[in-house]
């Protein structure tokens, strides 16, 4: 599933932090623009793939469950 979201870069001495509005706690850091998107764009899979599992605890076993994709 391809998704898109935003990076708050800054620089801070020789380090670029960044965070990502839309998932709170995702924060990434890098000594490059890339190497902070990409630690960022880590996070933020980390966390969603926590969320995922965390909402699916408990379900009932007759539940349905389905994808919806968005675009």
């Amino acid at each position: 599933m391809h998704n898109e979201f935003t990076a708050i870069i800054e620089k801070d001495g020789e380090w670029f932090i960044a965070h990502c509005p839309e998932v709170p706690g995702a924060n990434g850091q890098g000594k490059t623009i890339a190497e902070c998107k990409s630690s960022l764009a880590e996070a933020i899979s980390l966390i969603l793939a926590d969320r995922r599992q965390d909402a699916l605890r408990g379900l009932p076993e007759d539940a349905i469950r389905e994808t919806v994709s968005i675009s």
